[in-house]
C-alpha cells in the first residue's frame, strides 16, 4: 500500500455508497479504484462522476465485484445481504479488509460472515456512528443495573425507502440491553406485536419500527419502571456521520489481520 488507502464501494449508486465515494474522493487518505453496482443498475458502464458530480474519474461503475477486489486494499459494502455475502467470500479469497454497514441478514447469513473473517478483515457494524456506540454501551450498563422489572423497549426510526425492519441499530440495541442483562436475545425479542392478547412478559425486550419520510435515523431505548422512566436516544441528522466511520473504519482495518470486528473496536470503546 502506498501513500492512499484504495478502497472500492459496493452499492455505489445508493445514498451511502454515493456520499462515501464523494467524501473519499476529497480526502488525503483514499482512493477509490472501484464502484460497483447490480447487474440491472442503470448506471453500468458510466463514470462515477454522473452519481458525485464532478469532473470524469475514468472510474466506471461495474457489476464485476473481484476485479475491484483484487485492485483494492479494503471494500466499503452498504448493499444488500446477498450482495454482501457474495462480496464477502470474494474479500476472503483475496484476504482483504472488508467494511460492512448492510444490515438485515439471516442467522445463516451471519454465519457466512464469521467464516469468511477467518480470512479476511471484516468490521461490520449496524451503525457506525460515535453516538450510536456510545449509547450501546449505554444501554448496555442501564440494562445492567436495573431488574426485570423495568420494561425495555425500543423505538426504530427511518425513511420510507428503508427495506429491513427492524433496524441494524435497533437490533444492535437490544442486543446490547439483553448482554447488560445476561439474558439470550432471540428468547427474549418481541418484534410482532399484533391482534389481541399481546400481555407484556416479564423480561421482554420490545422493538416497534416506524418507516416514513426522509428520517435518517432515529433510536429511543426507554426503560419503563414502576411509576417512572429512563428514556436514551440518538438522532442521526445527516449522512456524514456514518460515511465517517466507515472510512475509518478501513484504514484502522489494513494491516489488523483476519477476524470480525465492530465499529465500536474502531472507535476505541470498551466493550
Amino acid at each position: 500500500m502506498g501513500k492512499f488507502i484504495n478502497i472500492s464501494v459496493i452499492g455505489a449508486a445508493g445514498k451511502m455508497g454515493q456520499q462515501i465515494m464523494s467524501q473519499a474522493q476529497v480526502s488525503d487518505k483514499f482512493n477509490i479504484v472501484g464502484a460497483i453496482e447490480t447487474k440491472d443498475s442503470s448506471f453500468l458502464n458510466t463514470d462515477i462522476s454522473s452519481l458525485i458530480g464532478g469532473k470524469e474519474t475514468g472510474i466506471l461503475i461495474t457489476d464485476d465485484p473481484l476485479s475491484c477486489i483484487l485492485k483494492s486494499d479494503a471494500v466499503i459494502d452498504f448493499s444488500s445481504p446477498s450482495s454482501t455475502i457474495e462480496v464477502c467470500e470474494l474479500v476472503a479469497q483475496a484476504r482483504k479488509v472488508h467494511v460492512i454497514g448492510t444490515t438485515g441478514f439471516d442467522e445463516e447469513e451471519e454465519e457466512k460472515i464469521k467464516a469468511a473473517a477467518r480470512h479476511a478483515t471484516i468490521i461490520k457494524s449496524g451503525n457506525m456512528s460515535l453516538g450510536v456506540n456510545a449509547l450501546l454501551e449505554t444501554v448496555k450498563k442501564l440494562a445492567r443495573s436495573l431488574d426485570n422489572d423495568w420494561d425495555i423497549e425500543i423505538s426504530d426510526m427511518h425513511h420510507r425507502d428503508k427495506i429491513d425492519s427492524p433496524s441494524g441499530t435497533a437490533l444492535e440495541l437490544a442486543s446490547a440491553a439483553a448482554e447488560g442483562r445476561g439474558i439470550d436475545l432471540h428468547s427474549s425479542l418481541d418484534i410482532s406485536r399484533n391482534g389481541s392478547d399481546l400481555s407484556r412478559k416479564n423480561g421482554d425486550i420490545g422493538i416497534v419500527s416506524l418507516r416514513g419520510g426522509t428520517v435518517i435515523g432515529d433510536h429511543s431505548v426507554i426503560f419503563a419502571g414502576e411509576g417512572e422512566r429512563i428514556v436514551v436516544s440518538h438522532f442521526a441528522e445527516n449522512r456524514n456521520i456514518f460515511v465517517k466511520g466507515a472510512l475509518k473504519s478501513a484504514e484502522w482495518g489494513i494491516d489488523k489481520g483476519p477476524g470480525l470486528f465492530s465499529a465500536l473496536d474502531v472507535l476505541g470503546i470498551q466493550k
